[in-house]
Protein backbone atom coordinates (compact mmCIF):
# COMPACT_ATOMS: atom_id res chain seq x y z
CA UNK A 1 0.00 0.00 0.00
CA UNK A 2 1.53 3.15 -0.77
CA UNK A 3 1.83 6.07 1.56
CA UNK A 4 -0.82 8.30 0.04
CA UNK A 5 -3.44 5.42 0.95
CA UNK A 6 -2.35 5.28 4.31
CA UNK A 7 -2.49 8.99 4.95
CA UNK A 8 -6.25 8.81 3.37
CA UNK A 9 -7.37 5.66 5.97
CA UNK A 10 -6.05 7.63 8.92
CA UNK A 11 -7.70 10.86 8.16
CA UNK A 12 -11.33 8.91 7.55
CA UNK A 13 -10.68 6.88 10.96
CA UNK A 14 -10.20 9.99 12.57
CA UNK A 15 -13.30 12.02 11.19
CA UNK A 16 -15.42 8.58 11.60
CA UNK A 17 -14.43 8.73 15.37
CA UNK A 18 -14.95 12.72 15.76
CA UNK A 19 -18.53 12.54 14.82
CA UNK A 20 -19.51 9.16 16.37
CA UNK A 21 -18.36 11.14 20.10
CA UNK A 22 -20.00 14.23 18.57
CA UNK A 23 -23.44 11.98 18.57
CA UNK A 24 -22.62 10.61 22.01
CA UNK A 25 -22.12 13.77 23.61
CA UNK A 26 -24.98 15.99 22.11
CA UNK A 27 -27.69 13.48 21.84
CA UNK A 28 -29.15 13.30 25.75
CA UNK A 29 -28.97 17.38 25.83
CA UNK A 30 -30.93 17.44 22.51
CA UNK A 31 -33.05 15.42 23.84
CA UNK A 32 -33.75 16.61 27.09
CA UNK A 33 -34.21 19.77 25.85
CA UNK A 34 -36.79 18.88 23.85
CA UNK A 35 -38.89 17.72 26.05
CA UNK A 36 -38.34 20.58 28.39
CA UNK A 37 -39.14 22.71 25.43
CA UNK A 38 -42.51 20.68 24.67
CA UNK A 39 -43.97 20.59 28.04
CA UNK A 40 -43.43 24.30 28.58
CA UNK A 41 -45.10 24.68 25.17
CA UNK A 42 -48.17 22.46 26.38
CA UNK A 43 -48.39 24.10 29.71
CA UNK A 44 -48.34 27.95 27.51
CA UNK A 45 -51.26 26.37 24.98
CA UNK A 46 -52.97 25.18 27.43
CA UNK A 47 -52.75 28.00 29.59
CA UNK A 48 -53.74 30.13 26.25
CA UNK A 49 -56.54 27.59 25.63
CA UNK A 50 -57.66 28.16 29.14
CA UNK A 51 -57.55 31.97 28.87
CA UNK A 52 -59.34 32.26 25.25
CA UNK A 53 -62.47 29.84 27.02
CA UNK A 54 -62.19 32.38 29.86
CA UNK A 55 -62.35 35.25 26.83
CA UNK A 56 -65.22 33.62 24.97
CA UNK A 57 -67.32 32.71 28.12
CA UNK A 58 -67.52 36.42 29.11
CA UNK A 59 -70.51 38.29 27.13
CA UNK A 60 -69.57 41.27 24.93
CA UNK A 61 -70.81 44.68 26.17
CA UNK A 62 -72.89 46.20 22.90
CA UNK A 63 -75.70 48.75 22.25
CA UNK A 64 -78.92 47.75 21.45
CA UNK A 65 -81.96 49.35 19.53
CA UNK A 66 -85.41 48.43 18.51
CA UNK A 67 -87.03 47.91 15.25
CA UNK A 68 -89.62 51.20 15.00
CA UNK A 69 -92.66 51.41 12.63
CA UNK A 70 -93.20 55.32 11.21
CA UNK A 71 -94.27 56.92 8.20
CA UNK A 72 -91.45 57.75 6.02
CA UNK A 73 -91.33 60.47 3.88
CA UNK A 74 -89.31 59.24 -0.10
CA UNK A 75 -87.24 61.42 -1.54
CA UNK A 76 -85.80 61.58 -5.09
CA UNK A 77 -82.13 64.15 -4.91
CA UNK A 78 -80.71 65.41 -7.47
CA UNK A 79 -78.32 68.30 -8.35
CA UNK A 80 -80.13 71.41 -9.27
CA UNK A 81 -79.46 75.44 -10.25
CA UNK A 82 -81.34 78.52 -9.21
CA UNK A 83 -82.59 80.42 -11.45
CA UNK A 84 -84.14 83.94 -11.35
CA UNK A 85 -88.07 84.30 -11.94
CA UNK A 86 -87.22 86.81 -14.49
CA UNK A 87 -84.19 88.53 -15.98
CA UNK A 88 -84.55 91.97 -17.78
CA UNK A 89 -81.13 93.59 -19.14
CA UNK A 90 -82.26 97.01 -19.30
CA UNK A 91 -81.92 99.13 -23.32
CA UNK A 92 -82.40 102.63 -23.78
CA UNK A 93 -85.45 102.66 -26.60
CA UNK A 94 -84.07 106.12 -27.35
CA UNK A 95 -80.92 107.44 -28.69
CA UNK A 96 -79.43 110.86 -26.41
CA UNK A 97 -77.24 111.69 -23.36
CA UNK A 98 -77.92 109.91 -19.83
CA UNK A 99 -78.86 112.54 -17.78
CA UNK A 100 -78.59 110.38 -14.35
CA UNK A 101 -78.93 106.32 -12.73
CA UNK A 102 -81.58 106.54 -9.95
CA UNK A 103 -80.47 103.30 -8.56
CA UNK A 104 -77.40 101.47 -6.39
CA UNK A 105 -76.00 98.35 -7.54
CA UNK A 106 -77.17 95.68 -6.09
CA UNK A 107 -80.31 97.54 -4.72
CA UNK A 108 -84.21 96.22 -4.71
CA UNK A 109 -86.65 97.96 -6.98
CA UNK A 110 -90.30 97.70 -7.42
CA UNK A 111 -92.51 97.79 -10.73
CA UNK A 112 -92.59 101.67 -11.81
CA UNK A 113 -89.07 102.95 -9.57
CA UNK A 114 -87.18 105.29 -11.86
CA UNK A 115 -84.05 104.06 -13.13
CA UNK A 116 -82.41 106.15 -15.22
CA UNK A 117 -83.26 109.81 -17.04
CA UNK A 118 -81.93 110.41 -20.66
CA UNK A 119 -82.20 113.83 -22.00
CA UNK A 120 -86.20 114.88 -22.90
CA UNK A 121 -85.85 118.17 -24.49
CA UNK A 122 -85.74 116.99 -27.79
CA UNK A 123 -88.53 114.99 -27.58
CA UNK A 124 -90.58 117.50 -25.66
CA UNK A 125 -90.27 119.63 -28.03
CA UNK A 126 -91.48 116.86 -30.67
CA UNK A 127 -94.63 116.28 -28.66
CA UNK A 128 -95.48 120.00 -28.17
CA UNK A 129 -95.15 120.45 -31.95
CA UNK A 130 -97.41 117.52 -32.70
CA UNK A 131 -99.98 119.13 -29.79
CA UNK A 132 -99.98 122.00 -31.73
CA UNK A 133 -100.54 120.87 -34.85
CA UNK A 134 -103.46 118.93 -33.65
CA UNK A 135 -105.01 122.02 -32.50
CA UNK A 136 -104.66 123.20 -35.80
CA UNK A 137 -105.89 121.39 -37.45
CA UNK A 138 -109.13 121.14 -34.95
CA UNK A 139 -109.77 124.50 -35.44
CA UNK A 140 -109.53 123.90 -39.22
CA UNK A 141 -112.41 121.20 -38.99
CA UNK A 142 -114.65 123.37 -36.68
CA UNK A 143 -114.90 126.14 -39.59
CA UNK A 144 -115.37 123.62 -41.76
CA UNK A 145 -118.08 121.76 -40.03
CA UNK A 146 -119.47 125.18 -39.07
CA UNK A 147 -119.62 125.93 -43.52
CA UNK A 148 -120.98 122.72 -44.08
CA UNK A 149 -123.89 123.31 -41.62
CA UNK A 150 -124.51 126.60 -42.28
CA UNK A 151 -125.06 125.57 -46.50
CA UNK A 152 -127.11 122.63 -45.56
CA UNK A 153 -130.62 125.24 -44.38
CA UNK A 154 -129.41 126.70 -47.64
CA UNK A 155 -129.50 124.14 -50.23
CA UNK A 156 -133.65 123.63 -50.30
CA UNK A 157 -133.82 127.64 -50.49
CA UNK A 158 -131.52 126.63 -54.07
CA UNK A 159 -128.93 129.14 -52.83
CA UNK A 160 -125.84 126.69 -52.36
CA UNK A 161 -125.69 124.37 -55.36
CA UNK A 162 -125.39 120.31 -54.87
CA UNK A 163 -121.70 120.28 -55.92
CA UNK A 164 -120.51 123.20 -53.80
CA UNK A 165 -122.26 121.07 -50.35
CA UNK A 166 -120.37 118.01 -52.25
CA UNK A 167 -116.90 120.07 -51.76
CA UNK A 168 -117.95 120.95 -47.98
CA UNK A 169 -118.79 118.13 -46.75
CA UNK A 170 -115.40 116.47 -48.25
CA UNK A 171 -113.90 119.21 -46.60
CA UNK A 172 -115.22 118.22 -43.45
CA UNK A 173 -113.67 114.18 -43.97
CA UNK A 174 -110.48 115.37 -45.01
CA UNK A 175 -110.15 117.89 -41.72
CA UNK A 176 -111.40 114.47 -39.73
CA UNK A 177 -108.62 112.60 -40.30
CA UNK A 178 -105.85 114.97 -40.61
CA UNK A 179 -107.49 115.24 -37.11
CA UNK A 180 -106.86 111.76 -36.49
CA UNK A 181 -103.51 111.45 -37.82
CA UNK A 182 -102.73 114.62 -35.48
CA UNK A 183 -103.79 112.83 -32.62
CA UNK A 184 -101.45 109.35 -33.66
CA UNK A 185 -98.21 111.61 -34.25
CA UNK A 186 -98.62 113.22 -30.72
CA UNK A 187 -98.90 109.93 -29.30
CA UNK A 188 -96.08 108.46 -30.76
CA UNK A 189 -94.44 111.63 -29.64
CA UNK A 190 -95.72 111.27 -26.30
CA UNK A 191 -94.29 107.47 -26.09
CA UNK A 192 -90.86 108.76 -27.06
CA UNK A 193 -90.94 111.50 -24.44
CA UNK A 194 -92.13 108.54 -21.98
CA UNK A 195 -89.03 106.63 -23.28
CA UNK A 196 -86.70 108.89 -21.71
CA UNK A 197 -87.61 107.88 -18.36
CA UNK A 198 -86.11 104.04 -17.74
CA UNK A 199 -88.70 102.59 -15.71
CA UNK A 200 -88.42 99.19 -13.93
CA UNK A 201 -90.93 96.22 -15.34
CA UNK A 202 -91.10 94.29 -12.18
CA UNK A 203 -90.14 94.07 -8.52
CA UNK A 204 -86.06 93.24 -8.93
CA UNK A 205 -82.51 93.43 -8.17
CA UNK A 206 -80.29 95.98 -10.02
CA UNK A 207 -77.00 94.49 -11.37
CA UNK A 208 -74.10 96.26 -11.79
CA UNK A 209 -75.02 98.87 -14.44
CA UNK A 210 -72.46 99.55 -17.41
CA UNK A 211 -73.38 103.05 -17.86
CA UNK A 212 -71.92 106.02 -16.15
CA UNK A 213 -74.28 109.41 -16.48
CA UNK A 214 -73.19 111.97 -19.01
CA UNK A 215 -72.57 108.84 -21.81
CA UNK A 216 -74.41 108.95 -25.21
CA UNK A 217 -76.73 106.11 -25.11
CA UNK A 218 -78.98 104.35 -28.26
CA UNK A 219 -81.15 101.79 -27.99
CA UNK A 220 -78.35 98.87 -28.35
CA UNK A 221 -77.01 99.94 -25.61
CA UNK A 222 -77.26 97.85 -22.57
CA UNK A 223 -77.75 100.27 -18.92
CA UNK A 224 -78.03 97.41 -16.85
CA UNK A 225 -79.47 93.66 -15.87
CA UNK A 226 -82.63 93.00 -13.18
CA UNK A 227 -82.91 89.57 -11.83
CA UNK A 228 -86.68 89.14 -9.89
CA UNK A 229 -85.81 86.90 -6.97
CA UNK A 230 -89.28 86.58 -5.34
CA UNK A 231 -90.49 84.08 -5.71
CA UNK A 232 -87.41 82.08 -7.60
CA UNK A 233 -86.92 79.03 -9.61
CA UNK A 234 -84.72 75.91 -9.00
CA UNK A 235 -83.75 73.23 -12.17
CA UNK A 236 -82.78 70.40 -11.27
CA UNK A 237 -82.20 66.92 -13.35
CA UNK A 238 -83.43 62.92 -12.16
CA UNK A 239 -82.33 59.95 -13.62
CA UNK A 240 -84.56 58.59 -16.35
CA UNK A 241 -85.42 55.55 -14.34
CA UNK A 242 -87.07 57.79 -11.93
CA UNK A 243 -88.96 59.60 -14.49
CA UNK A 244 -92.43 57.23 -13.90
CA UNK A 245 -92.72 57.34 -10.53
CA UNK A 246 -92.59 61.33 -10.60
CA UNK A 247 -95.12 61.49 -12.99
CA UNK A 248 -97.33 59.31 -11.14
CA UNK A 249 -96.35 61.32 -8.01
CA UNK A 250 -97.39 64.67 -9.79
CA UNK A 251 -100.40 63.54 -11.58
CA UNK A 252 -103.65 65.28 -11.41
CA UNK A 253 -101.34 68.82 -10.64
CA UNK A 254 -100.68 67.14 -7.15
CA UNK A 255 -98.03 69.39 -5.36
CA UNK A 256 -94.80 68.02 -4.60
CA UNK A 257 -92.56 69.44 -1.97
CA UNK A 258 -89.36 70.35 -2.70
CA UNK A 259 -86.63 71.36 -0.78
CA UNK A 260 -83.11 72.82 -1.79
CA UNK A 261 -79.77 71.76 0.40
CA UNK A 262 -76.39 73.23 0.32
CA UNK A 263 -74.01 71.36 -2.21
CA UNK A 264 -71.57 70.87 0.63
CA UNK A 265 -72.71 69.67 4.00
CA UNK A 266 -76.45 69.12 2.82
CA UNK A 267 -77.98 71.31 5.17
CA UNK A 268 -81.31 72.79 3.93
CA UNK A 269 -81.32 76.43 2.26
CA UNK A 270 -84.85 76.98 1.50
CA UNK A 271 -87.99 74.67 2.03
CA UNK A 272 -91.35 75.47 0.59
CA UNK A 273 -90.58 74.62 -2.86
CA UNK A 274 -93.45 73.11 -5.17
CA UNK A 275 -92.40 71.78 -8.44
CA UNK A 276 -94.15 73.12 -11.37
CA UNK A 277 -93.33 71.67 -14.46
CA UNK A 278 -91.63 68.13 -15.69
CA UNK A 279 -89.87 68.61 -19.00
CA UNK A 280 -91.34 67.06 -21.98
CA UNK A 281 -88.12 65.13 -23.31
CA UNK A 282 -85.18 63.35 -21.95
CA UNK A 283 -81.66 64.32 -22.33
CA UNK A 284 -79.98 61.34 -24.33
CA UNK A 285 -76.83 62.25 -23.55
CA UNK A 286 -76.80 61.79 -19.72
CA UNK A 287 -80.05 59.74 -19.52
CA UNK A 288 -81.59 62.50 -17.34
CA UNK A 289 -84.64 64.55 -17.39
CA UNK A 290 -84.86 67.99 -16.32
CA UNK A 291 -87.87 69.53 -13.57
CA UNK A 292 -88.28 73.24 -12.18
CA UNK A 293 -89.55 73.74 -9.11
CA UNK A 294 -90.15 77.38 -7.42
CA UNK A 295 -89.47 78.71 -3.95
CA UNK A 296 -90.96 82.03 -2.30
CA UNK A 297 -87.56 82.89 -1.64
CA UNK A 298 -88.73 85.52 0.96
CA UNK A 299 -85.29 85.69 2.98
CA UNK A 300 -82.82 85.59 -0.37
CA UNK A 301 -81.30 82.33 1.19
CA UNK A 302 -81.05 81.30 -3.08
CA UNK A 303 -79.08 83.38 -5.49
CA UNK A 304 -79.44 82.92 -9.36
CA UNK A 305 -76.77 80.96 -10.55
CA UNK A 306 -75.99 79.30 -7.07
CA UNK A 307 -75.81 75.20 -6.93
CA UNK A 308 -77.80 73.26 -4.72
CA UNK A 309 -79.03 69.25 -3.63
CA UNK A 310 -82.33 69.64 -4.52
CA UNK A 311 -84.42 66.43 -2.90
CA UNK A 312 -88.02 65.84 -4.32
CA UNK A 313 -90.52 64.28 -1.95
CA UNK A 314 -92.59 61.97 -3.62
CA UNK A 315 -94.44 59.75 -1.21
CA UNK A 316 -95.04 59.26 1.79
CA UNK A 317 -94.63 54.79 3.23
CA UNK A 318 -96.82 54.31 5.97
CA UNK A 319 -95.66 51.75 8.54
CA UNK A 320 -92.12 51.83 7.33
CA UNK A 321 -89.41 49.49 9.09
CA UNK A 322 -86.89 52.50 10.71
CA UNK A 323 -83.23 51.46 12.13
CA UNK A 324 -79.84 53.23 13.11
CA UNK A 325 -77.79 53.67 9.77
CA UNK A 326 -74.55 52.27 12.03
CA UNK A 327 -76.69 48.81 12.66
CA UNK A 328 -76.18 47.76 9.10
CA UNK A 329 -73.10 46.44 7.84
CA UNK A 330 -71.40 45.03 4.68
CA UNK A 331 -70.89 41.93 3.58
CA UNK A 332 -69.90 39.76 1.19
CA UNK A 333 -73.56 38.62 0.56
CA UNK A 334 -74.90 41.99 0.99
CA UNK A 335 -75.99 43.83 3.79
CA UNK A 336 -76.90 42.64 7.30
CA UNK A 337 -77.65 43.58 10.81
CA UNK A 338 -76.38 41.61 14.36
CA UNK A 339 -79.65 40.27 15.62
CA UNK A 340 -80.17 39.87 19.48
CA UNK A 341 -81.82 36.68 20.14
CA UNK A 342 -83.85 35.24 23.39
CA UNK A 343 -80.80 33.63 25.01
CA UNK A 344 -78.28 36.93 24.71
CA UNK A 345 -76.53 35.77 21.82
CA UNK A 346 -76.52 37.28 18.40
CA UNK A 347 -76.83 36.12 14.68
CA UNK A 348 -76.20 37.29 11.36
CA UNK A 349 -79.51 38.74 9.99
CA UNK A 350 -79.52 39.63 5.93
CA UNK A 351 -81.58 42.92 5.32
CA UNK A 352 -82.63 44.68 2.52
CA UNK A 353 -82.21 48.58 2.73
CA UNK A 354 -84.96 50.62 1.05
CA UNK A 355 -84.45 54.03 1.88
CA UNK A 356 -83.02 56.80 3.90
CA UNK A 357 -84.33 58.33 6.65
CA UNK A 358 -82.63 61.87 7.72
CA UNK A 359 -79.19 61.63 8.17
CA UNK A 360 -78.95 58.80 10.89
CA UNK A 361 -81.75 56.06 9.91
CA UNK A 362 -82.63 53.85 6.62
CA UNK A 363 -85.33 52.44 5.97
CA UNK A 364 -85.62 48.15 6.28
CA UNK A 365 -87.70 46.06 3.39
CA UNK A 366 -86.68 43.00 4.06
CA UNK A 367 -85.10 40.45 6.57
CA UNK A 368 -86.71 42.07 10.58
CA UNK A 369 -90.20 43.20 12.11
CA UNK A 370 -91.10 45.39 14.65
CA UNK A 371 -89.97 45.17 17.69
CA UNK A 372 -86.45 43.44 16.48
CA UNK A 373 -83.30 44.33 18.41
CA UNK A 374 -80.25 45.09 16.37
CA UNK A 375 -76.83 45.58 17.74
CA UNK A 376 -75.74 49.17 16.92
CA UNK A 377 -72.22 49.57 18.54
CA UNK A 378 -69.51 47.01 19.46
CA UNK A 379 -70.30 45.00 16.03
CA UNK A 380 -66.39 44.93 15.18
CA UNK A 381 -66.13 42.12 18.75
CA UNK A 382 -68.92 40.00 17.27
CA UNK A 383 -69.31 37.20 15.84
CA UNK A 384 -72.53 34.53 14.98
CA UNK A 385 -73.65 33.06 18.46
CA UNK A 386 -71.44 35.29 20.58
CA UNK A 387 -72.87 36.14 23.82
CA UNK A 388 -73.63 39.49 24.60
CA UNK A 389 -74.52 42.07 27.63
CA UNK A 390 -77.22 44.37 25.56
CA UNK A 391 -77.19 47.95 26.38
CA UNK A 392 -79.76 50.85 25.77
CA UNK A 393 -78.00 53.58 23.67
CA UNK A 394 -75.92 55.96 26.13
CA UNK A 395 -76.04 52.90 28.63
CA UNK A 396 -72.24 51.75 29.67
CA UNK A 397 -71.28 48.46 31.37
CA UNK A 398 -71.50 48.62 35.42
CA UNK A 399 -68.16 48.47 37.18
CA UNK A 400 -67.00 45.00 38.25
CA UNK A 401 -67.48 44.25 41.65
CA UNK A 402 -64.97 43.34 44.39
CA UNK A 403 -65.82 39.56 44.58
CA UNK A 404 -65.30 39.71 40.56
CA UNK A 405 -62.22 41.72 40.50
CA UNK A 406 -60.47 39.46 43.39
CA UNK A 407 -61.90 36.26 41.41
CA UNK A 408 -59.78 37.92 38.42
CA UNK A 409 -56.75 38.42 40.94
CA UNK A 410 -57.01 34.52 41.46
CA UNK A 411 -57.07 33.45 38.03
CA UNK A 412 -54.04 35.42 37.22
CA UNK A 413 -51.81 34.41 39.65
CA UNK A 414 -53.20 30.51 39.10
CA UNK A 415 -52.06 31.15 35.24
CA UNK A 416 -48.83 32.99 36.38
CA UNK A 417 -47.57 29.81 38.27
CA UNK A 418 -48.51 27.39 35.58
CA UNK A 419 -46.26 29.06 33.63
CA UNK A 420 -43.35 29.28 35.62
CA UNK A 421 -43.75 25.51 37.03
CA UNK A 422 -42.89 25.25 33.11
Amino acid sequence: MSRFWKIALIVIAVVVVVAIGFRLLHTPAATSGRHRHGAAADTSADSSKDGQAGQDNAPVPVTVEPVVSQNVPIYLTGLGTVQALNTVTINSQVAGQMMSINFTEGQSVKKGDLLAQIDPRTFQANYDQAVAKQKQDQALLATAQSTLKRNQALVASGYVAALDMDTFRNNVGQLTATVAADEAAMHSSKVQLDFTRIIAPCDCVTGIRSVDPGNVVTTSTAIVTLTQVHPIYVIFYLPEQNLEVVRNAFKGGAQLEVAALDRTDSHPLANGGVLQVIDNQIDTSTGTFKLRAQFPNADNTLWPGQFVNVQLKVRTDAGGLVIPAQAVQRGPDGDYVYQLQDDKTVKMQPVTVANEVGASHVMISKGLAVGDQVVTEGQFRLKPGSKVQALKPGEVPAAPSAAELQKSKQNGQKGGGRRGGG
